[in-house]
């Protein structure tokens, strides 16, 4: 199956792409759309007739920067002493969100990555620090610098040093 191919339907899915990449897959038909909204006056948020609105479906860029966000808050707020339950409800979180994830493709690198590097679930630091080395292969694959580990913290916890956050 192709990874821009949705699982749950075989149609174009907007989670799996780049919205560069679904607007140049799908011109035509999104040119056609353009023309018919600026005949009907439809306007984005900011009045420009045929521009995309800030209220569409998140492409596959928005989503996983959304959902970064989430998992590494999540990582941020686990107990510092977690108990067994906690432990096995976090490995139970992210196995389902591995299976869940609307991007198919990406889905299945996640499961790959749990498999190869499992979850670390004795406190809160090791989590996030797992989950920091997670998302930086992520990031190496797709391009992107790897982020520094030891300021995770800082990123998603405590705010940065210099009171930025504040």
């Amino acid at each position: 199956m192709s990874p821009r191919v949705s699982h749950l339907d075989n149609e174009q899915c907007r989670q799996c792409t780049s919205f560069a990449d679904y607007m140049k897959e799908n011109k035509k038909r999104l040119v056609e759309e353009q023309d018919r909204r600026k005949g009907q006056g439809v306007c984005d948020a900011e009045g420009a007739v045929g521009s995309r609105r800030p209220d569409c479906p998140l492409d596959k860029d928005e989503l996983g920067q959304k959902s970064w966000g989430l998992l590494h808050t999540i990582a941020a707020k686990y107990p510092k002493k977690p108990n067994d339950s906690d432990k096995q409800d976090i490995k139970t979180f992210f196995n389902v969100f591995a299976k869940l994830y609307p991007c198919s493709h990406c889905a299945e690198g996640l499961r790959e990555d749990l498999k190869e590097h499992p979850i670390r679930t004795n406190n809160q630091d090791e989590l996030s620090q797992w989950l920091c080395e997670i998302h930086n292969r992520v990031n190496l694959k797709i391009g992107k610098p790897a982020f520094d580990c030891s300021k995770v913290h800082e990123r998603w916890r405590d705010g940065w040093k210099d009171g930025s956050c504040d």
